[in-house]
């Protein structure tokens, strides 16, 4: 040691001390990233760890109260940001930092916070089901907001040529990450709807990380996606990648080229079901030409039927057949009363004795011979017999009571008129007499 310089002692504890002046003169408040390792909390209250990269660590001391503000779990391995002041501890002279503000660093403190703000929106209803609205069945024109050159937008392009050429797509170009991505998104997603020019907006980005994807957690961007007046659709990311976007549109798909396909009918699909409409179509206007046809056909028979020459050929045709009727049931009725006067003459003829004498002698004549004898007995028993007939008859026979002065009167019919009630004025009869018949009409009744 040299002898010119004085010597100076100093204990511990004033070393120590003027180490902690100099450490906390030159580093007054540091923010420091690393991983959680070696965490205690005493009964204390205070909260004890260290923080360490791949090369070094450092003791750190969080002290009650602020170590219970936390709003998450410190555990081992768990990567953090820390804010706090440099110093040392002169009781055993340890260098550390005193923290007075923690919270996960990196994609652990991205998805806590994209939790809180999921929970927030969703607490408002901003992600009910009720409030989407369904894509329209056929998309004539599609806005696509993404990335001009990134994969997504050739993705998308290549499934919508593909499946159907016909629907026009807009590529409507927006940056998909950084800072500045989300403003610019919510400012062409109003654009485009106010422009009136599409059935529906499609927000497509390929996969990455979630700081990568983090300009779709934006809460501007997640409200305006609910108040847009076109339905959204929102495909960012994999299959496994949400986003507030997703919860928030209208229907969220897995990847941009299954948005795709769910956007665009196929047409291989479509041709099959027009060519099924177009056989449909064609049977139904067959079908109803048949009808039409047979319509035809009855009204011209009805106009046919009401011209004033068919009427009258009809009504001639219906008199000619009546007329036909009429004098066949004249005739009818005529031989009726024929038949009716015929039996009543062969009664009265059949009831006279005489005419049954010359009968019963004209049956004798066809006999043949025998002996006179037995003839003679037979012609007298037979004209014994013929007069107690005879007697019998002249009792019954009307032609008695004729001859007695009475007459029998007949109507036209041939029937007996037996009441004076049942004769009509001016009916003629026919009056029978024992000599003949006389011809009256009757000129009043009882």
């Amino acid at each position: 040691m040299p002898a010119d310089r004085p010597r100076e002692i100093l204990t511990p504890s004033q070393l120590n001390t003027l180490a902690r002046d100099l450490l906390e003169g030159a580093f007054p408040l540091v923010l420091v990233e690393g991983e959680l390792g070696n965490v205690a909390r005493p009964g204390s209250g205070h909260l004890y760890f260290t923080l360490k990269d791949e090369r070094a660590q450092i003791r750190c001391a969080m002290f009650k109260p602020k170590s219970q503000w936390l709003n998450f779990v410190p555990r081992e391995g768990l990567r953090v940001l820390a804010r706090g002041r440099v110093t040392l501890y002169e009781a055993r002279g340890d260098y550390q930092l005193v923290v007075d503000a923690l919270e996960e660093a990196g994609e652990g403190a991205l998805r806590r916070a994209f939790e809180q703000l999921k929970a927030r929106l969703a607490a408002e209803g901003l992600f009910d089901t009720a409030r989407k609205r369904p894509l329209p069945p056929w998309i004539r024109r599609l806005g696509v907001l993404t990335s001009p050159t990134g994969a997504a937008v050739r993705d998308v392009l290549s499934v919508l040529a593909r499946r159907f050429p016909l629907l026009e797509v807009d590529v409507l170009p927006v940056p998909v990450q950084g800072d500045a991505a989300a403003p610019q998104i919510v400012a062409m997603l109003q654009r485009a709807a106010r422009s009136g020019r599409y059935d529906a907006l499609l927000l497509a980005r390929g996969g990455g990380s979630l700081e990568d994807l983090w300009a779709f957690n934006d809460e501007a961007l997640a409200r305006a996606i609910a108040a847009c007046p076109v339905p959204v659709v929102s495909a960012v990311g994999h299959e496994t990648d949400f986003t507030l976007a997703d919860f928030a549109a209208d229907l969220r798909a897995p990847t941009p080229s299954v948005a795709a396909e769910l956007l665009a009918p196929d047409r291989t699909d479509l041709a099959q079901r027009l060519h099924g409409l177009q056989r449909r179509l064609s049977a139904l206007w067959t079908h109803r030409l048949h009808q039409a046809a047979q319509r035809a056909d009855r009204a011209f028979l009805r106009l046919h039927a009401l011209r004033p020459q068919a009427r009258l050929d009809l009504l001639a045709r219906r008199g000619v057949e009546a007329q036909r009727r009429l004098h066949a049931a004249m005739q009818r009725l005529l031989e009726r009363h024929r038949a009716r006067l015929r039996h009543a003459d062969a009664v009265l003829r059949a009831a006279h004795p005489q005419r049954r004498l010359e009968r019963l002698r004209e049956r004798l004549a066809t006999l043949a011979p025998r002996p006179q004898a037995a003839i003679a007995r037979r012609l007298q028993h037979e004209a014994l017999r013929l007069r107690g007939l005879a007697r019998s008859l002249e009792a019954v026979s009307p032609l008695a009571t004729v001859a007695r002065g009475y007459a029998i009167l007949l109507r036209e019919d041939g029937h007996v008129l037996r009441r004076a009630a049942d004769a009509v004025i001016g009916e003629r009869l026919s009056a029978r007499l024992s000599d003949g018949t006389l011809g009256v009409r009757v000129e009043s009744k009882p």
